[in-house]
């Protein structure tokens, strides 16, 4: 079940709310964690099976580690349920990957196959796996305290809003709500706003960009004009699909009285790589800071460790988002000019570069990145960076021009300008009458369940990860 699916607007959320509303504030966490449940159990049981043994060996490693008076024994419980967490994770997003390696030079050492075993990677597992570790890590330090009861933590660690691709929640920020939170008409309207935003943004910008970003890096020789536009509709695409389902997340935490961090600030403004990556997926920043970056040592050991640290950190976040030789080398790309920024004295993330040429810089980084994150192999990806730089010719070929829709420049288009920089568009935005805002929404809602009826089944990018 997907956010942007008939069965949940019209069937799980409604009948979710209910009872969520009907039940007494005392049983709220238990109905969250039944509605949560279903939800994940909807595409497959066993794995839901995965999830609660995840969650249940993670609040027994923390309650040990928080209760025990020995050291070595509050250690060791942290590194056993932090190394189950990793190791679940590893098997089912790692294995294919590290076997079908060892084949490979195993036959190049003339040796024979390894048998590769088909696994299926069980949808949000990545993002489980960081709130379960946040959760041990933050309860051993004393940085927040226990849940009060299994039942919240099972909530916490299945929340339904975000269980599938984020924000990356920690139950520090949230373990005050679970014990204390408001609901009123106000509250519910704004998570209601925020939900038809979200699932504006997915259904009628990134859905239209999908088939010409699709349709793009499918070209095996592209030219100039046909890689560059790949790489823009991807980058459309990608960042309405992906914000869209964190602010239908963070909608929906409103709706039964939960403030979720918010995971976007306007990215493609930014006027560096440190300020992008600032702005860009922010709960994952944060959470690659405080349990990677910082523990390695961050900037506290000289410029040489920071460096290395600031590579690390963003080739580690590069291979959570997959197993793939070109998530690893994403994340290199941009662990280097996060290197390179601080080299030139980033304190400051917008004083980077100059103002006049920090912008172009910035998304041409992000661009090129994109296309190595979105392309099947990292062959297919040089062959977009051939094109991008003229080897393949220059303009669009008649074999794709025909094939581009209006409604694919046009979703392109409106995209564009509203990730453009300046308030020339948002300002108007923000500061319209809530009566205004209020029908925009409404209006917003309508066109997106009218899409809704009408579309196929077009899953989130995230849910991969």
């Amino acid at each position: 079940m997907i956010f942007s699916s008939a069965i949940f607007v019209f069937g799980f959320l409604p009948a979710f709310l209910t009872l969520y509303y009907l039940a007494p504030m005392r049983a709220r966490s238990a109905i969250i964690l039944l509605g949560s449940y279903a939800f994940y159990g909807w595409w497959r049981l066993d794995y839901l099976a995965l999830i609660f043994g995840m969650s249940l060996v993670s609040y027994a490693a923390a309650h040990l580690a928080h209760t025990t008076r020995s050291g070595g024994v509050k250690t060791w419980a942290v590194r056993l349920g932090v190394l189950f967490d990793l190791a679940v994770l590893g098997y089912f997003k790692y294995t294919v990957f590290a076997l079908t390696g060892l084949s490979d030079l195993s036959v190049a050492l003339g040796g024979g196959d390894i048998t590769v075993p088909a696994i299926i990677l069980p949808i949000g597992i990545s993002f489980h796996t960081f709130q379960s570790i946040s959760y041990i890590i933050d309860v051993a330090r004393k940085d927040a305290p226990p849940a009060r009861n299994l039942i919240d933590f099972l909530a916490f660690g299945s929340l339904f809003p975000q269980l599938i691709a984020g924000p990356v929640l920690r139950y520090k920020d949230l373990s005050a709500q679970f014990a204390n939170r408001t609901h009123s008409a106000a509250k519910f309207l704004q998570g209601a706003g925020r939900f038809s935003q979200g699932l504006a943004m997915k259904l009628l910008i990134a859905d239209s960009v999908a088939p010409l970003a699709d349709r793009l890096f499918a070209i095996s020789a592209p030219s100039a004009s046909e890689a560059w536009l790949g790489a823009l509709a991807y980058a459309i695409q990608l960042f309405f699909d992906f914000a869209g389902y964190s602010a239908m997340a963070i909608g929906l935490g409103l709706m039964i009285g939960f403030r979720f961090v918010e995971n976007f600030d306007a990215p493609y403004r930014s006027q560096s790589i440190t300020e992008f990556w600032r702005c860009w997926h922010i709960s994952l920043s944060r959470w690659l800071r405080d349990y990677l970056y910082l523990p390695l040592g961050g900037n506290r050991k000289g410029p040489l460790r920071t460096y290395f640290n600031l590579m690390l950190t963003m080739v580690l976040g590069g291979l959570w988002h997959g197993a793939n030789w070109t998530f690893l080398l994403w994340g290199a790309w941009h662990g280097g000019w996060l290197a390179i920024e601080r080299a030139f004295g980033a304190k400051s993330a917008a004083q980077v570069w100059p103002r006049m040429i920090g912008w172009p810089v910035t998304m041409s980084v992000v661009l090129i990145g994109w296309v190595m994150f979105r392309a099947a192999s990292v062959e297919d990806a040089f062959q977009i960076y051939a094109g991008m730089v003229g080897v393949h010719g220059w303009a669009v070929t008649t074999d794709i021009a025909w094939q581009i829709q209006p409604t694919e420049l046009a979703a392109l288009a409106v995209g564009m300008a509203l990730c453009a920089p300046g308030q020339w568009l948002q300002r108007p935005i923000a500061n319209a009458p809530s009566l205004l805002r209020g029908a925009g929404a409404f209006s917003l809602m309508t066109a997106s369940c009218l899409a809704l009826i009408a579309q196929t089944h077009s899953p989130f990018l995230y849910f991969q990860f």
